[in-house]
């Protein structure tokens, strides 16, 4: 079955860095390529960064510069390092085992003006 569990959210002031991680079980995560989404409140959920098996790595627009997906398979991990967060930035970050409907439950992220 699968699994995957984020941490890492939390308050942090504008400006400021987040690391979030996702620990993927239940599948063979070397040869997965993974997500993730963030919805913001009122909003709809959004993509914001993808890494594929041989981690290659795509970005939003709007994270482009700022963030960075990385994966250690041999942790079955994946992260998302944040930087220069804003307040636009809040919002519930959920990563997704790529083209399918397995997601986290997702984390908290609350950036402060």
């Amino acid at each position: 079955q699968v699994h995957l569990v984020e941490s890492g959210g939390g308050l942090v002031q504008a400006g400021g860095s987040l690391r979030l991680s996702c620990a993927a079980s239940g599948i063979t995560f070397s040869i997965q390529d993974m997500g993730w989404y963030r919805q913001g409140p009122g909003k709809q959920r959004e993509w914001v960064a993808t890494i594929t098996r041989y981690s290659v790595r795509s970005y939003a627009e709007s994270v482009t510069g700022r963030f960075t997906i990385s994966r250690d398979n041999a942790k079955n991990t994946v992260y998302l390092q944040m930087n220069s967060l804003k307040p636009e930035d809040t919002a519930i970050y959920y990563c997704r085992l790529w083209s399918t409907e397995y997601w986290g439950q997702g984390t908290q992220v609350t950036v402060s003006s």
